[in-house]
């Protein structure tokens, strides 16, 4: 919850980084991969931390600005 209330985008960007977080320690002790694996953890997780920092915006083009970098993130 942020400021009282419920927030969707931050709660599934922060279930997307704990899934990711798991699928990185998989690969890198099950397969052994760790370039690619690196690769996994540093975008999945970067998502949640640039829905986390437009949260506390200071205008709406500063919201709309980092909700965009989060959105580039996923696409």
């Amino acid at each position: 919850m942020i400021g009282g209330k419920s927030n969707v985008l931050y709660e599934k960007s922060y279930a997307f980084a704990v899934r990711v977080v798991k699928a990185y320690q998989f690969l890198s002790t099950e397969k052994r991969e760790y370039v690619l694996s690196k690769q996994l953890l540093r975008c999945g997780t970067s998502i949640g931390a640039n829905v986390t920092e437009a949260n506390g915006a200071i205008s709406d083009s500063d919201l709309s600005a980092k909700i965009s970098i989060a959105y580039q993130g996923v696409s």
